[in-house]
């Protein structure tokens, strides 16, 4: 039977709503470094002061600042002590709090004379210069990077607690493409992933695929439009409860959310633009709160030119920054080659007209 989607379309707002009502974050699980990246850090300990003591921080000649003042050049200045050399890396010798470029000390048998001045400090990498011992690799709620992984290295811990939600996507047939692009981006957000295929396009094979599942949210990939062969959203239904089919949102006003028993459900449509929105407007804050992932920061920056919206429907445009500006390259449909040179994209709320050339716009990077 061919569906239809209400007469009135459901305001994002109220979809989002009603599709994180009773979502709690999911447990920590502990993670190899490798595995960790781009997960959502949880119950991070406290580092080791690193480095554990003062290490030199270049090649040359450890030596006492104040043994050393008024050397240079014209007036070399003897050293009572021979100087000690040190590689990068090295513990600092006791009494040393400088490294000297090997030129700038000059060394004749047991005789040494420095050639230039030192301060304290100069070539040290100071104990606990890296990591301080009061602080963790990184704080809890916030995403786990590279950046993050070398501090946790350098510290010699081996894993990390992190949230990670685990994502099903089902995708029906006629939508392989557009699974590829989901399963991608949701695998770069740090979700556990896994995917199923529907035998065909009825609602009967996807309620198959829909059932016996083991995951924290699932996202059908096709089948949520009003076509003869759309039958995500009765699937859905079949195996739990539709919130809202039918969405103020464009692209993606196709778009259904429900839930599976406890499980929250998110039926994209099988278009990528369509797909796409819907993973912004709808998964994303979903997958947000499963992993209790502090807020995002939006980047702020003037746009280029105007953006015209209607009124009553939420529009995502994608966005290029130009010049320090954002530049509109889609609102509403995007063509393929938008989404591939979009930097970031910007919802423009139901109640909004849109945006004035010139106006400061709060949008959210494409690739973070």
């Amino acid at each position: 039977m061919t569906q239809r989607l209400p007469p009135s379309l459901t305001p994002l707002d109220t979809a989002l709503a009603a599709l994180l009502r009773g979502v709690d974050p999911v447990a920590p699980v502990e993670l190899r470094l490798a595995e960790a990246v781009g997960c959502i850090a949880a119950g991070m300990p406290l580092l080791a002061a690193c480095p554990p003591r003062d290490i030199a921080a270049a090649d040359g000649w450890a030596l006492c600042a104040r043994d050393i003042v008024g050397a240079s050049a014209y007036s070399p200045l003897p050293l009572t002590t021979a100087p000690v050399w040190v590689d990068a890396g090295d513990a600092m010798p006791p009494g040393c709090d400088c490294v000297l470029d090997a030129d700038a000390v000059e060394v004749s048998g047991p005789l040494a004379q420095a050639l230039a001045e030192g301060v304290p400090g100069q070539g040290v990498r100071r104990a606990g210069s890296d990591s301080s011992g009061r602080a963790p690799a990184v704080a809890e709620g916030h995403l786990i990077n590279p950046a993050t992984l070398l501090l946790a290295r350098v510290a010699g811990v081996e894993t990390l607690g992190v949230r990670q939600p685990r994502l099903c996507i089902v995708n029906v047939p006629g939508a392989a493409v557009t699974t590829h692009m989901i399963a991608e981006i949701a695998r770069a957000a740090g979700l556990h992933v896994q995917t199923r295929e529907a035998a065909a396009q009825d609602a009967a094979s996807i309620a198959g695929a829909l059932g016996d599942l083991n995951c924290d949210l699932v996202v059908t990939v096709g089948g949520s439009g009003v076509g003869r062969r759309d039958a995500a959203v009765s699937a859905l239904a079949k195996h739990g409860d539709v919130l809202a089919h039918g969405l103020a949102l464009q692209p993606g006003r196709t778009a259904a959310v429900g839930r599976l028993g406890k499980v929250p459900a998110v039926a994209l449509p099988g278009s990528p633009d369509h797909a796409l929105a819907g993973w912004f407007a709808l998964v994303r804050p979903l997958v947000d709160r499963l992993s209790a992932r502090q807020p995002r920061r939006p980047v702020t920056l003037p746009l280029a030119r105007k953006i015209a919206s209607s009124v009553g429907i939420a529009e995502i445009a994608l966005l290029a920054e130009e010049h320090h500006a954002w530049l509109p390259l889609a609102v509403g449909e995007w063509p393929l080659q938008a989404i591939a040179g979009a930097d970031a994209w910007l919802l423009v709320p139901a109640g909004s007209e849109g945006f004035a050339a010139g106006t400061p716009v709060d949008a959210y990077l494409m690739r973070e």
